[in-house]
């Protein structure tokens, strides 16, 4: 599994936006489909609106094409803890392959 090299940070409160970047894992030519998979450890953080990307985006300075990322929205969680996001994902390819890459979250 692919840990992103970013750590992500946001408020019990707070609503934030995340993306985490597929392209190192993906073939040449080949490209996230269907709808992906977010699960949280320890339980907590929510994440919605979970979906591959539908435009180009820059992720930690980089642009990433269309189809090479997956997007999400978090919300929730306990101050003070920090929680990995794993997001599963399949693609294009024959036959299809299921990607992992895993961020983390901070809860301040």
């Amino acid at each position: 599994m692919t840990q992103a090299e970013q750590i992500q940070a946001k408020t019990a409160n707070e609503v934030r936006n995340l993306a985490a970047n597929f392209t190192d894992k993906l073939d040449t030519g080949e490209t996230l489909t269907g709808t992906p998979t977010v699960t949280v450890s320890p339980s907590g953080v929510t994440a919605s609106t979970v979906a591959v990307s539908t435009e180009a985006l820059t992720i930690l300075g980089e642009s990433v094409a269309i189809g090479k990322a997956v997007t999400c929205s978090v919300s929730g969680g306990s101050a003070g803890t920090r929680y990995t996001l794993t997001i599963q994902c399949g693609t294009n390819a024959s036959p299809a392959q299921t990607l992992e890459v895993s961020c983390l979250l901070d809860v301040t």
